[in-house]
């Protein structure tokens, strides 16, 4: 099962499928507005500009289901969304087209514009619409089929767990939960669910068996004695870029909160991870390429200055670099500029603080106006960080701070950023319980994530350079 490859079937027939629909209109606006407003016939001549437009109008396309988030979850697409998404993405885009390069063409009557544009938007919105329900249709024809799953975890081993596992692997057509195994809540002698799927331990190592064996989605199905656990549960794979799925109550069932995935599966309760809508995530993404590189480009004379002032502040490397926690907890290099003496950790990590001693008095200008973190846009345009998110940490703090903040792992579940709303608030931390102070401002951002939030930090983290009041 090739993601990247299914993927790419979308995209060069999403591409194929606006160029020929702007190939089509164009010969349309040729072969009968023009021959109507000129009372000639006129020959179809694909000129400069007809050329122009069949490369440029398929990457506005791209660029536009890209931010709608329509290549995100390739595999799990509803046919009926994707007409709806299909017909209004179509004509939103055509409002654009139309208003930027069709609205000053000079036309016999004002109904050709309407005509015009009913025209285009019927070629684009036919022609993309039926490869994507072939694509979908054959993926799903294979997922009911068992041709497709997805390696799928339970957390839950007796009663309720058995009765998903009979019901889901009984039904005549896949929901898609290709069955690799089972963890238990509390330990005993015998598992009912043993009899049918590998036991891999207890719900305490459940982060590393979802990562061991390559998980993509988790039901959790566990009896009412275990349900004080939930929480628990959540909070370890909370983090991870998994599908966490829940047996719902009868309650659940009354109150709505149960939706139905598929028509083939049991109606479950998707634990959503979605912190932002996907044409939000998408242009936060676009605009932390785009800005970075932006910004690695204006800022090249200040880049210089730092490279300077480190290398004549004292002998070592201009640049630090070392292992961080980004998103899911997937480790990185992050970069900056040396603000502290070589070997300054020869004794282990250790924070800095206000009189530190270990930072030269360079480090400490960089420190106050924040302009060690500069090479860190190179981490946001490989896409290891964010312009905006909380600050990533090393493992070796992390491991204390959950002990005494279990939540912590809530902040994995996006890209660290260069700057935070903790970092503003807070600035850097000097301690273990410090960092758990700051993490408050963290877990408010992410439960409050968007656009406007991320512009409102970046001014602040802008006024806080300009003051040099970096703590």
């Amino acid at each position: 099962m090739n993601k990247n490859l299914h993927t790419f079937k979308y995209i060069i027939f999403d591409y194929l499928a606006a160029a020929l629909a702007w190939a089509l209109f164009y010969s349309y606006r040729k072969v009968y507005i023009e021959s109507l407003k000129f009372g000639v016939d006129i020959p179809l001549d694909f000129s400069n500009t007809f050329i122009l437009g069949l490369v440029i109008i398929p990457f506005f396309w791209l660029a536009a289901y890209y931010l709608n988030g329509y290549y995100r979850d390739i595999y799990r697409k509803s046919r009926l969304k994707e007409l709806w998404n299909t017909f209004f993405i179509s004509l939103v885009g055509i409002l654009i087209i139309f208003f930027a390069l069709l609205l000053d063409d000079t036309v016999v009557s004002y109904k050709d514009y309407y005509t015009s544009f009913t025209t285009l938007f019927t070629f684009h919105f036919v022609l993309t619409y039926i490869p994507r329900v072939i694509i979908t249709s054959n993926t799903a024809h294979k997922i009911q089929n068992r041709k497709i799953g997805f390696n799928t975890l339970i957390v839950g081993s007796n009663e309720k767990a058995l009765k998903l596992y009979n019901e889901l692997t009984s039904s005549k057509k896949s929901a898609g939960y290709k069955f690799v195994g089972f963890v238990s809540v509390y330990d005993k002698e015998n598992y009912l669910l043993k009899k049918h799927l590998e036991h891999f331990g207890d719900y305490k190592d459940l982060k590393n068996i979802i990562e061991e064996k390559n998980i993509e989605e988790v039901i959790i199905a566990i009896e009412t004695t275990e349900h004080k656990k939930i929480g628990e549960i959540i909070t370890k794979i909370e983090d991870l870029d998994v599908q966490v799925k829940v047996i719902p109550s009868m309650y659940d069932i009354i109150t709505g909160t149960a939706k139905i995935s598929s028509m083939f599966g049991e109606p479950l309760i998707q634990i959503r991870q979605d912190l932002m809508p996907a044409w939000q995530y998408n242009f936060k993404r676009l605009v932390d390429v785009v800005g970075s590189s932006i910004a690695i480009i204006i800022l090249s004379p200040v880049y210089v200055f730092l490279f300077i002032g480190v290398k004549l502040s004292s002998k070592g490397p201009v640049f630090y670099s070392h292992e961080r926690i980004g998103r899911y907890g997937k480790p990185f290099i992050i970069h900056k500029f040396r603000s502290m003496y070589v070997n300054s950790e020869k004794n282990g990590p250790a924070l800095s603080s206000d009189n530190d001693s270990r930072i030269t008095k360079f480090g400490k200008f960089m420190r106050k106006s924040r302009l060690d973190e500069l090479p860190q846009f190179y981490n946001v345009i490989i896409g290891d960080m964010a312009l905006v998110g909380p600050r990533p940490e090393r493992q070796f703090f992390i491991d204390q701070i959950v002990k005494k903040a279990p939540h912590y792992v809530h902040l994995q579940k996006v890209r660290p950023g260069i700057t935070s709303w903790g970092q503003v608030k807070f600035g850097y931390a000097e301690n273990v319980d410090e960092m758990i102070e700051r993490l408050k401002y963290d877990i408010i951002y992410i439960e409050n994530m968007s656009l406007y939030v991320d512009l409102k930090i970046i001014i602040y983290t802008v006024k806080i350079i300009l003051k040099l009041e970096g703590k």
